[in-house]
């Protein structure tokens, strides 16, 4: 009976299955490779909010680059950073290469959000910021589709996940977001 009581805890309130930080790593020691070839060291953002979402050009959830592009507007002049994720794990549905995706958001989206090369999210060939959030995040938060999401605050600790359902939009999203620039969360 409590296990399924805990399960049912952990359905309602998320944030109680994340891990206790305990490893001293954080956010801000993992880079990426951007989606233009450069490095793209997350400490350069040390102090700022990021959002982490795993992207794909053909997926049915692709239409949430707008809304995340909207946060980025939105939201980028008081510390926020978003941060696309181009992976291909979920259903093949980025099989094009780091060109092609890059014009596919900039044409379609106007994306000018930073964007890495295609990498891995789950998995043993997840890329290292991938295993460690998920772990941070617990078995919950772990990437199921493309458009997961991640909130990580400016001490680079995870704030919380966000389903691949879940509009970048969407009340409890933006209500994340502000709560962690204002150093709320």
């Amino acid at each position: 009976m409590w296990q399924i009581i805990a399960f049912l805890l952990l359905l309602i309130f998320p944030g109680i299955a994340m891990s206790d930080n305990s490893t001293n790593l954080n956010a801000y020691k993992f880079s990426f490779i951007s989606i233009d070839g450069r490095n793209l060291h997350l400490s350069q953002f040390e102090g700022k909010v990021l959002l982490v979402i795993n992207t794909a050009s053909r997926c049915g959830f692709t239409r949430q680059y707008s809304e995340i592009q909207k946060l980025w507007a939105t939201y980028r002049d008081k510390g926020l950073v978003v941060i696309g994720v181009p992976s291909n794990d979920f259903g093949g549905q980025e099989p094009n290469g780091e060109g092609e995706i890059q014009e596919f958001c900039k044409v379609n989206f106007g994306v000018d959000f930073f964007m890495t090369t295609k990498e891995h999210v789950t998995g043993d060939q997840a890329h290292p910021f991938y295993k460690w959030v998920s772990k941070e995040a617990g078995l919950l938060g772990k990437p199921r589709w493309n458009f997961h999401k991640y909130l990580i605050g400016p001490d680079g600790q995870v704030v919380d996940w966000f389903s691949s359902p879940t509009s970048p939009t969407s009340k409890r999203v933006v209500k994340a977001i502000e709560e962690a620039l204002s150093g709320h969360s």
